[in-house]
């Protein structure tokens, strides 16, 4: 015992005068924490002694004192390896802050500009008999519009989409799947206006209809069709082949073991990725100022006649410029978001009550 003691002395003494050990002291919790204070004041400080009118600016000063002051005390205190990890660390955090900053500012004024005028009364009448400039008035007819447009257009493209996704992923081959595929990334990219622009071409000049709210889901319909194809795409490749070669060994028909077992076990992603494209379907004004017209009375017949939706509202409502306007516009961004909150806790929860159940 004595023996193997005086073996490991050596080697204890040369890792502790080693420079680039691991074994060396290492920053306390709070050293992180630390640091960021004293940047966020240096950056605070640097603003004020060179002027600087921006905000922005000073936090981006701070940010990079934080980095550099990371690397520096890890690099005294502990080692150039942890040194650098905790460099790693601290940029994806700075990034973290700088994508979350703008996104709570824009809850934040939204919240607490919209919240003035967001009553039970505002969410139930119309725009009717009052003039921009005066306060009163409602987003009703608004609201009645962007969900019967959001949702016709949902019917339409979802299942589209969901089967062209099924066929570019257990079925397609060769050139049509191809094509296919070319047609949905070059669909990615078209404008909400050009959208517009087609639908106002064909059904309303070609077919003589009128503005509706259904001329107005079909573009949006366009608009949604691609990123619930790639979305869904996506999520049905993350299925295990394992599966569904299990099902077909069992002799189970290739329909039925995608309708049982393939899309049951991607419901999860596919009710995310609608979602998405529904959000982004929801803000669209372009197609509607074209197609749907917009109007201050309330129209719950999608397929004849002019509507109003929740984006045109904000943009009609902002374009009058009085103060009374400004906050109709600001309550109804705010009702815009708690709708496209609601519809992804909805899809949330119908992908939790629909995903394969696990354990014994």
């Amino acid at each position: 015992m004595s023996h193997a003691i005086q073996d490991q002395r050596p080697v204890r003494a040369r890792r502790a005068h080693a420079g680039g050990s691991l074994t060396r002291g290492g920053l306390p919790r709070w050293a992180p924490a630390a640091t960021a204070v004293l940047s966020t004041l240096l950056g605070c400080a640097a603003g004020l002694a060179f002027g600087l009118q921006s905000k922005v600016q000073w936090g981006l000063i701070a940010a990079l004192l934080f980095v550099a002051a990371t690397y520096a005390s890890s690099a005294v205190v502990e080692n150039t390896r942890q040194a650098k990890d905790r460099v790693a660390t601290s940029v994806i955090w700075v990034c973290f802050l700088l994508a979350v900053i703008p996104l709570v500012s824009l809850l934040w004024t939204t919240l607490s500009r919209g919240v003035k005028v967001l009553t039970g009364h505002f969410l139930t009448h119309s725009m009717n008999g009052v003039t921009g400039f005066e306060p009163g008035g409602g987003v009703y007819h608004a609201l009645l519009g962007t969900v019967q447009q959001v949702a016709l257009a949902t019917l339409i493209a979802a299942p589209i989409g969901l089967l062209t996704a099924v066929y570019l992923v257990e079925y397609g081959k060769g050139r049509l799947a191809k094509a296919v595929t070319f047609f949905v990334d070059v669909m990615t990219g078209i404008p909400s206006i050009v959208a517009g622009l087609f639908i106002l071409t064909t059904w309303n000049l070609m077919l003589g209809f009128g503005p509706s709210g259904f001329a107005g889901a079909m573009a949006l319909s366009i608009l949604m069709m691609p990123v619930v194809v790639r979305s869904t795409e996506e999520m049905l490749k993350l299925v295990p082949n394992e599966l569904r070669e299990a099902a077909l060994a069992l002799g189970v028909p290739k329909w039925r073991m995608i309708l049982k077992v393939v899309l049951p076990t991607a419901v999860g992603g596919i009710s995310t990725g609608l979602m998405l494209a529904v959000a982004r379907i929801a803000g669209e004004t372009a197609p509607i100022m074209l197609l749907v017209f917009g109007s201050q009375l309330i129209n719950g017949n999608p397929f004849e006649g002019a509507q109003s939706s929740l984006p045109l509202y904000i943009w009609e409502q902002y374009k009058v410029g009085s103060d009374a306007s400004y906050d109709r516009a600001w309550a109804a961004a705010l009702v815009l978001i708690a709708f496209v909150m609601i519809l992804n806790l909805v899809a949330r929860g119908i992908a939790r009550w629909k995903a394969p159940k696990t354990g014994r």
